[in-house]
């Protein structure tokens, strides 16, 4: 995947999913923050990455025995192995958090091959551990369970529904203690830009706000001399 610039990715590091949500919203998407996701621990640093996609279905007992691990193109162990470094992991479980999509040693290897996050709309075991990971990591809730009991893995890097989002191979994730927000790849750039420069006025609003002013005129910017004022603060 060409994936995000380095540039792009440092961008979207300094700017909220919240922020996020409004410049896609303003450019007609309102359909991008993965529903019934959050991160296993809070604060930690914002993940951002390209999308790598795992794909599961509904298990079918002959086909889906714990003997299949043994397979060495089986696609879960696949897909740990192939995540590119800096992507994300994102993984389609049909928002079915009974059986876990992955456990603590997969995530471990994911963090060792420098990936950026691993993110499921079902549920992690062995959450403890992966929350004190060095990566990002979101789902719905703790589940102990192997995937083997209710999740097929079929396919790697096609696109998949996770959270009720459209999420395409190549797509940037990024995540904070909000949540995980979904932007098209092939406007990530000018999204990186245009959420600077809204981060950048979100700081002067709540200045001001924050002096005990009010915000009509001020959040959103209507008023004349707001815009000049703005100006002369950026100056500064």
């Amino acid at each position: 995947m060409a994936g995000a610039s380095k540039s792009t990715k440092e961008k979207l590091k300094k700017v909220s999913t919240a922020t996020i949500a409004t410049c896609l919203f303003k450019k007609g998407l309102k359909n991008q923050f993965i529903q019934n996701v959050k991160p296993l621990k809070l604060g930690k640093p914002t993940m951002v990455g390209e999308a790598y996609t795992l794909r599961y279905i509904p298990a079918r007992e002959d086909l889906n025995p714990i003997s299949v691990f043994k397979d060495p193109k089986h696609l879960q162990r696949v897909a740990v192995e192939e995540c590119p470094e800096g992507a994300v992991l994102v993984i389609d479980s049909r928002k079915d958090a009974r059986a876990a999509s992955a456990g603590s040693i997969l995530a471990t290897r994911l963090m060792k091959r420098g990936v950026a996050g691993l993110v499921t709309d079902g549920g992690f075991r062995d959450s403890a551990e992966i929350a004190d990971l060095d990566m990002p990591s979101y789902h719905n809730r703790p589940s102990a369970p192997t995937n083997l009991t209710l999740h097929q893995a079929i396919a790697i890097n096609e696109p998949i529904g996770c959270g009720d989002v459209a999420v395409f191979p190549g797509d940037i994730l990024v995540g904070d203690d909000d949540g995980v927000m979904v932007i098209p790849g092939n406007i990530a750039n000018e999204v990186a830009d245009e959420c600077l420069q809204m981060t950048l006025y979100e700081e002067f609003v709540f200045e001001r706000v924050a002096r005990g002013e009010a915000i009509i005129g001020l959040y959103p910017i209507t008023d004349e001399q707001v815009i000049l004022d703005f100006e002369t603060w950026k100056k500064r």
